[in-house]
């Protein structure tokens, strides 16, 4: 096809997408780049159309199909719609929604028409009044009975991207066979979606608002998560809490939540409105040390015993706490190592711990929690990276009564989930019982790193690194393909001068000693594209690269003997470290040049 050809047929989808949008902002944009030929800007909003995935949507907000606007929301959600009409099942003979929003520019205009797409459907449509986290979307399609829920965020993303999330019945974000079924309905969308007015819908009792009644019931479920709510009522107010929503949905709950139970939260004041061009940050993102830099400033001037900072959708928690006169950001995977020694062992001490108590993690979390976890009793599930994995368990557990009842889970990525009322991360009732955690430390007369450094020695002290790549150009994609290939056809012998002794493959389902060459099909988990290396001094080193962009992740979790003073045992167990990062470097180096 000649150059012009492309651009003409690069116009032809600009007059289709212009037909197609209402919302005269998103009109007006392309009618601009239309009218100055602005051929770059116009191929890259349509040479292609935004990738509706497993997860939903995920992209730039502008005009065009390849960008979040209400028009391939609305289509998106025509797809999903067709979908629930033949797959859905009704209650009463209603099939319903519910959709939630964050923060975001236009989360509530996309919200709105995926209501009224629902509505036209016939789809009884509960919208959130104003915006609400992502765990309470989870948690209300379960409690309203629905058949589907949505939430637009883009999580921890620039404040140039927006998103859109599906959620099935029991509240956990799609998976087989609703993903695939989803994504073909939604692809075989064209033309405007239907679509009735806000006026109708509402006369007809198709979109009916809702905001305290689930909030009441949300905030309850959240409480009930206390593992020592006696402590908490007797001594709440001795804990200080600075706390930062960073621009998003998390403050109107986690204040609620914890002034209720007379905790002092101070929160960050410039972070505390909502706000989607996320002022004070460069990304709204926990994980990200620079995100709490001002949560830390005012924990340092206010003495607080624990800071703690929400992503925009609250669905992550990070937090720091005092350790030498200094705040000490505690990574995902000690957190969550705190958080299973803190629920298993408190429900183990009050005798609340269920029969057969089930705790799950990721493949690339740290296996100290494991240790920890078992160490009270429980069974360790692992599960590929994403909570839809860690709601499977959950749900295979209740459809088999007797296998085992779950507590809590979560992933290095900052994200928990304690309970089974929700269906994906929950970082409000993770704030909640993480606040709980440090009172009780400190009832204890110890800090929570205080606490850390006794598991480290009792378990074996643990460190990960994470290394990020992302391969730009023509030739990024080929070359991730390329690295994972070598690794798999050939398996290093060592990293960082300690021998490989297993090599464990996803995709196949297969874990291989090398010194052999024998594989067991023993992986029971849904194929994935992930290379994981077992040292023979227990290190794990990880390889996963991203099923839509060419980037890759490598994790790597290296420890040391129980019972050693830690003194002795994390320069040694760095210094290892630093060899299997070098290691890390040097291959992808290697796949670049």
């Amino acid at each position: 096809m000649s150059e012009k050809m492309t651009m003409d047929t690069i116009l032809d989808r600009a007059r289709e997408y212009l037909e197609g949008e209402e919302d005269e902002k998103f009109r007006k944009e392309v009618e601009e780049l239309v009218s100055r030929n602005d051929e770059a800007e116009l191929t890259d909003r349509f040479y292609t159309e935004l990738e509706f995935g497993t997860g939903g949507l995920r992209g730039v907000i502008g005009g065009g199909f390849n960008r979040m606007n209400p028009l391939v929301v609305g289509r998106a959600t025509e797809g999903l719609a067709r979908y629930v009409e033949q797959h859905g099942v009704a209650v009463n003979g209603e099939l319903r929604a519910v959709i939630a929003y964050d923060s975001r520019r236009f989360s509530d205009t996309f919200a709105l028409q995926a209501a009224l797409v629902l509505a036209a459907h016939g789809i009884k449509t509960y919208l959130f009044s104003g915006l609400r986290p992502t765990p309470e979307l989870s948690f209300a399609v379960r409690h309203l009975g629905a058949t589907v829920g949505i939430v637009v965020t883009a999580s921890h993303n620039p404040p140039q991207y927006n998103g859109y999330k599906v959620y099935w019945a029991d509240g956990s974000q799609i998976v087989a066979p609703h993903d695939t079924g989803i994504i073909t309905e939604v692809r075989n969308v064209t033309g405007t979606p239907k679509r009735i007015s806000r006026e109708s819908a509402l006369e007809q009792g198709l979109l009916e608002y809702i905001d305290s009644e689930v909030d009441e019931a949300f905030v309850a479920m959240v409480k009930r998560q206390s593992v020592r709510p006696g402590l908490l009522k007797e001594r709440g107010k001795e804990l200080k809490v600075v706390y930062t929503p960073l621009h998003g949905t998390g403050a109107m709950l986690v204040e609620r939540v914890l002034g209720d139970l007379g905790i002092t939260v101070i929160s960050v004041p410039e972070q505390r409105e909502p706000d989607g061009e996320f002022p004070t940050v460069d990304f709204p993102n926990p994980e990200e040390a620079g995100a709490l830099k001002m949560a830390l400033e005012l924990g340092r001037a206010q003495n607080a015993d624990i800071v703690m900072g929400n992503d925009p959708d609250a669905d992550r928690l990070g937090i720091a706490v005092p350790d030498g006169g200094e705040f000490r950001l505690v990574t995902g995977n000690q957190h969550g190592v705190l958080l299973a020694d803190y629920i298993f062992g408190g429900k183990k001490e009050t005798g609340t711990l269920p029969d057969r108590p089930v705790f799950v993690k990721t493949i690339v979390t740290t296996e100290m929690q494991r240790k920890v976890a078992e160490h009270y009793g429980a069974e360790v599930y692992d599960v590929l990276t994403g909570f839809k994995h860690i709601a499977t368990v959950i749900r295979e557990l209740e459809n088999n009564p007797g296998t085992g009842t779950y507590v809590a889970g979560g992933e290095e990525s900052y994200g928990f989930l304690i309970g089974t009322d929700v269906r994906d991360k929950d970082a409000i009732s993770a704030t909640m019982i993480t606040a709980e955690m440090a009172l009780y430390h400190l009832s204890q007369g110890k800090s929570v790193m205080d606490r850390l450094r006794e598991l480290y020695e009792q378990f074996g002290y643990y460190e990960e690194i994470q290394v990020s790549r992302y391969f730009r150009g023509a030739r990024g994609k080929s070359i991730m393909n390329d690295l994972m290939a070598e690794l798999r056809a050939h398996p290093p012998r060592e990293i960082g001068a300690v021998p490989v002794v297993t090599v464990k493959d996803y995709k196949d389902g297969t874990t291989r000693a090398l010194s052999t060459g024998h594989a067991e099909h023993d992986i029971n988990l849904p194929s994935s594209n992930v290379l994981q290396f077992i040292l023979a001094d227990e290190t794990v080193v990880s390889a996963r690269p991203s099923g839509t962009e060419p980037k890759i992740k490598f994790y790597a979790s290296v420890n040391g003997a129980a019972g050693v003073p830690l003194a002795t045992t994390v320069p040694e167990v760095q210094e290892r470290l630093a060899r299997v990062k070098e290691w890390i470097d040097a291959r992808i180096a290697q796949a670049e040049a």
